[in-house]
């Protein structure tokens, strides 16, 4: 973990099913590019957001 770094929930659609994934990046743009990279074109992200601690 990096500092600075927090955990952000993205919401991805893959085969025509939404998926969740939790990744830890510094930033939303930072969270898209690691779903892309591990995932690949295929997969459309829908939605970025950050995750809020209780």
């Amino acid at each position: 973990m990096r500092c600075g770094s927090k955990c952000f929930l993205v919401e991805i659609e893959m085969n025509g099913e939404k998926q969740i994934q939790s990744v830890t990046a510094r930033t939303p743009v930072e969270a898209r590019k690691t779903i892309r990279l591990e995932y690949g074109a295929e997969a459309h992200i829908l939605k970025v957001k950050e995750e809020k601690k209780n």
